[in-house]
């Protein structure tokens, strides 16, 4: 993808290279991102970032800033995608716990909230859990990968 981008912003004739994945879809996030809680009632999350392909140096995308694209607390963990500029902006993280919180809000509520209203129109994605185990994975974008699963065996995963 990076040697793509410098071809097309230097216009090299050199020939892309070959993804050697099957699973590999152009103009996708590079973000991995997971949220539970354990069998003590601990949330938490981890996110990790494939980053913006040839990104200006020294960029910091939203995924490192807790609070953003990363985050949890006593109510929700969430794990972020997407444009990082307007998740940072928003606090999206800290957004969706802070709506639980003070309207009080479910996680649904709390989400679509973020989504819909705070970040739309735009490039975000979401997965979160909330203390009750309840979860969220939406999308203001045209596709996000995402699963879950539960200690009783349900799963669930999407594209769509």
């Amino acid at each position: 993808a990076w040697r793509r981008a410098l071809q097309e912003k230097y216009q090299s004739n050199a020939e892309a290279p070959v993804p050697k994945s099957k699973y590999y879809v152009e103009n996708t996030f590079g973000t991995v991102g997971a949220v539970a809680v354990d069998q003590d009632d601990q949330i938490v999350q981890g996110t990790s970032t494939g980053g913006m392909t040839n990104k200006m140096y020294g960029r910091v995308g939203d995924v490192p800033v807790i609070g953003a694209g990363t985050y949890a607390s006593d109510e929700v963990a969430v794990s972020m995608t997407g444009w990082g500029e307007k998740i940072m902006r928003a606090v999206s993280g800290h957004t969706v716990s802070a709506y639980m919180k003070y309207e009080p809000a479910t996680i649904e509520e709390a989400g679509s909230y973020l989504l819909q209203e705070v970040l739309n129109p735009g490039e975000a994605g979401m997965i979160a859990v909330d203390k009750y185990g309840n979860t969220y994975m939406d999308m203001n974008t045209t596709g996000m990968f995402r699963g879950k699963s539960d200690s009783e065996g349900n799963r669930e995963v999407a594209i769509w």
